[in-house]
């Protein structure tokens, strides 16, 4: 027992480090080379302590998760249980944007020069627009993309198209989609976990993903958004292998063909879905047909894309290029390559780093205070736990190493964060440790002015 809490103490003294090493070193190269390009590494942000009308709020909320919510998880009925995760989830986003207020912290976020709602008025014709997309991604080209409509195949953009179609215009209308849909990520994780694990873990767990730091950066960005896509495709794989279901896979294949036309980055998320098919092998050998209307909703997004007029690949060599002819060919590559990691612990916070202490020594077979501890999770969903919060971890070091993520990944990596946060059913003692995850959230919204 002493040992896995010094391994718990090891883990978040490590994460704490790497963040102010992180925040010392970055500051002293910014201030001596200029090569960083943010203002506050390593977040793009700047320093400025300030309070807002979100803010009774946000303490409101944290406190009552922090008091409330282990218990609340632990006795609510399932389905009462995911809806109310949501509408907290939603809360805490929304309590956050608002410290910076309804302009600021909402309004304008995707509306900025490097923004979707930039382009808005260029895709009157969307199969012309989508035809000569590839022709605008370079930083010289004529009439060049912003940053992040470059940055992104069309898909992301188009859904800020299609909002503005139905009436719901302007970045109001864009952050609240944003919002909204985002804080399904997690109602998406926790349906995941149990169908793949327990029901218990997945109670566990709930509190964490409520309360995660990553929705600081969840309100607004499009990211969220993304985030909640790639969560549901895994879900749906998990209930199709575990129950059985075609019109389960059919629908995941379809979003998990979405979620690569949002952000080239996600692609990443295949690691994931095979591990699902990994810990739902028994089911497919008994219904191997369930592959065929997975990999029949897998095909449909890519070929209206295709047969549109875009080529995936094409757009993604050329978005390398425009990567290095931007900032990310100025960032350098030795300092972002570990200092990233500290980003993705501010956006996933302390408890975090423990969980996932923890759930390296379930896959290496050290889980004996699992097996004797009351109220732990059984050893068989410990390991399958474990195996998918690893998973998401490969990715994220892959995404990390590829170069492509120079800074800004507390809001690139959302996605990958909301499957690190289940490690958090591994921990005893929840509360102290919400009670982190909401300090450093808090802290990290009225300190800085972050730049998503």
């Amino acid at each position: 027992m002493r040992r896995i809490l010094s391994r718990d103490l090891y883990a978040t003294t490590a994460a704490a480090l790497l963040v102010v090493t992180a925040v010392l070193v970055g500051r002293h190269v910014e201030r001596t080379h200029h090569t960083l390009r943010v203002d506050w590494p390593p977040v793009l942000g700047s320093w400025g302590p300030h309070t807002g009308p979100g803010t009774p709020a946000a303490l409101l909320v944290a406190a009552a998760a922090v008091a409330y919510g282990p218990a609340v998880a632990a006795r609510l009925r399932w389905r009462a249980l995911l809806v109310t995760a949501w509408a907290a989830s939603s809360a805490w986003i929304w309590s956050l944007a608002l410290v910076d207020g309804w302009h600021t912290g909402v309004a304008v976020r995707l509306t900025t020069r490097y923004e979707y709602l930039r382009v808005i008025d260029r895709f009157h014709d969307v199969p012309a627009a989508l035809r000569d997309f590839t022709h605008h991604i370079l930083l010289h080209s004529p009439g060049h993309w912003p940053a992040h409509v470059a940055g992104h195949p069309p898909g992301a953009t188009l859904s800020f198209v299609l909002l503005d179609r139905i009436g719901l215009r302007g970045g109001g209308w864009a952050g609240a989609w944003c919002i909204t849909v985002g804080a399904t990520a997690g109602v998406a994780v926790l349906i995941a976990v149990r169908a793949l694990a327990t029901e218990q873990s997945a109670r566990r767990a709930a509190p964490f993903l409520v309360l995660a730091p990553a929705a600081v950066w969840m309100g607004t960005s499009a990211d969220a958004y993304f985030a909640a896509v790639a969560a549901w495709a895994v879900a749906l794989l998990s209930l199709a292998v575990t129950g059985g279901s075609a019109w389960w896979a059919a629908a995941s294949g379809l979003l998990f063909g979405l979620t690569c036309y949002l952000s080239y980055g996600l692609v990443l998320f295949a690691f994931l879905a095979a591990t699902v098919l990994l810990l739902g092998r028994h089911r497919i050998r008994e219904r191997p047909l369930l592959l065929v209307p997975l990999a029949a909703g897998l095909a449909v997004v890519p070929v209206v894309f295709t047969l549109a007029g875009f080529d995936w690949w094409e757009a993604y060599r050329l978005l390398v290029t425009r990567y290095y002819q931007g900032a990310g060919g100025i960032r350098p590559y030795s300092y972002w390559v570990w200092a990233n990691l500290a980003c993705a612990v501010l956006i996933t916070g302390l408890p975090v780093a423990a969980g996932l202490a923890r759930a390296g020594g379930v896959l290496s077979g050290r889980r004996r205070d699992a097996l004797t501890r009351p109220g732990t999770l059984p050893a068989a969903a410990e390991a399958r736990l474990a195996l998918v919060v690893a998973t998401a971890l490969v990715s994220l070091l892959i995404a990390d190493l590829s170069g492509m993520s120079k800074a800004e990944s507390e809001r690139i990596w959302l996605p990958f964060a909301m499957w690190l946060l289940p490690a958090c059913a591994f921990l005893p003692r929840p509360r102290a440790w919400l009670a982190a995850q909401a300090v450093l959230a808090l802290l990290v919204n009225h300190l800085l002015r972050t730049g998503w």
